[in-house]
């Protein structure tokens, strides 16, 4: 997962502070191109390439304007522009996970993008996804890919069960995975202890971490132990694979899934060409793509994921007009056609959702849960609430402690990351 859910944990490095450009003054009266320094977190093997070759385009139409790619490991992004923004050091343009951009924006980082050439096209994007670049009215990024997370499944072992449709709850879910088991020998689910992929259960009864406009925390409610409560009863009965909580759960289960050796799982589209590299995927029609089963209320949401491309508000004006040039050039629609097409991601802008684009039957399918991927609120605290429940929701699911204790645990954490939030 690339959601940025640990990123808040790890330790500031200051590694990279010397590649960051952030022009000076001095540079922008230099006679030569102006140099905009942008770190880019996409995966360094599988997307990378993508970026690279449209820099080369953009650089040869606008032979005024060169760009310093580096990549930054996404798991190290967050804490690394925190602190170079801080000492005036951090690159002209970030690529900013969503739940990112409102902490910068807070301290100042980012510059406001309304009314300049980056938001010319606004009303092309997809108007959630400009909500969630959003902070007090101001918007402080272009949104250049979007995901969420869907129930994947592989046809073929639903079919050789006698399924004939993704479950629509749950609980349709328990009954399908003990059906698979009984009729292909595999494991019909297995879920993720991690917090990011356990909001589908929350949202399922219509509840939160926290309640953002009414300042409360949530985790502990009785609508989130409902939830939580779900999850954790799919780890243990006849079919559904049980909790693994190690440092290399993630890689366990997604190789268990391309390979045919569990029958579904709940992922998001950063995985898609991924999936294609399984041996149970060859016949790229094999992958299904459904919305997340719904909670008790017959409600099923996804947390909406992605990355906006943002301006640091402490470059010069010359480096500042040159950023906001290639932010506009990296989300035209040409060109998020091209990273879609290269790389399998989600578009966020309409015009970019191509015949072509849509031929690849991954990209098509989760556009088609999209409806169903819920926004994250507008505040800066809240990706990091996700760190004590990664903490905790392991212990749990190993049966190491119980529910109450994990989410009790969760909720005094949680009150220290946000300080006048009340039960």
């Amino acid at each position: 997962m690339r959601r940025g859910i640990a990123a808040s944990a790890l330790v500031a490095s200051l590694a990279l502070t010397a590649t960051a450009c952030g022009g000076s003054d001095s540079d922008s009266k230099s006679s030569g191109p102006v140099t905009v320094t942008w770190w880019d977190t996409s995966n360094a093997t599988n997307e990378a390439p993508t970026y690279k070759a449209l820099i080369k385009q953009f650089e040869a139409a606008n032979k005024g304007i060169k760009v310093k790619y580096v990549n930054v490991p996404f798991d190290q992004a967050q804490n690394k522009f925190d602190t170079a923004a801080g000492s005036q050091g951090a690159p002209d343009i970030l690529r900013s996970e969503v739940g990112w951009t409102p902490t910068f924006a807070k301290k100042s980082y980012l510059l406001p993008l309304d009314g300049t050439e980056a938001l010319a096209d606004q009303a092309k994007f997809e108007p959630n996804l400009i909500k969630q670049a959003q902070y007090e009215g101001k918007t402080y990024g272009v949104p250049l890919v979007t995901d969420t997370l869907a129930f994947v499944y592989n046809k073929a072992l639903f079919k050789k069960a006698g399924i004939t449709e993704a479950p629509k709850t749950w609980d349709d879910l328990k009954k399908d995975a003990a059906k698979v088991k009984s009729k292909t020998g595999v494991d019909g689910y297995w879920g993720s202890t991690q917090a990011y992929y356990a909001q589908c259960f929350l949202y399922g009864e219509g509840t939160d971490t926290v309640d953002a406009s009414a300042k409360k925390i949530t985790v502990d409610s009785a609508a989130a132990k409902k939830g939580y409560g779900t999850w954790l009863s799919l780890f243990s009965g006849k079919g559904l694979h049980k909790a693994d909580a190690t440092a290399d759960a993630y890689a366990h289960i997604q190789d268990a899934f391309v390979n045919g050796k569990v029958a579904s799982i709940v992922q998001g589209p950063w995985e898609i060409t991924n999936f294609y590299k399984g041996s149970a995927f060859k016949d790229k029609g094999n992958l299904g793509i459904a919305t997340v089963p719904a909670g008790s209320t017959g409600k099923a949401a996804a947390p909406t994921g992605g990355h906006n491309l943002s301006v640091y508000a402490g470059s010069d004006k010359a480096h500042q007009k040159a950023a906001l040039k290639f932010v506009n050039f990296m989300t035209s629609a040409k060109s998020q056609e091209t990273i879609a097409l290269k790389n399998s991601t989600l578009p966020t802008r309409t015009d970019a959702y191509t015949d072509q684009v849509k031929a690849d039957p991954g990209i098509a399918g989760y556009q088609g849960v999209l409806s169903a991927a819920q926004p994250r609120p507008a505040l800066p605290e809240y990706s990091s609430l996700w760190g004590p429940l990664d903490t905790e929701l392991p212990k749990v699911a190993g049966g190491k402690e119980s529910l109450d204790k994990g989410l009790g645990n969760a909720e005094v954490a949680i009150a220290k990351l946000v300080p006048g939030f009340g039960k």
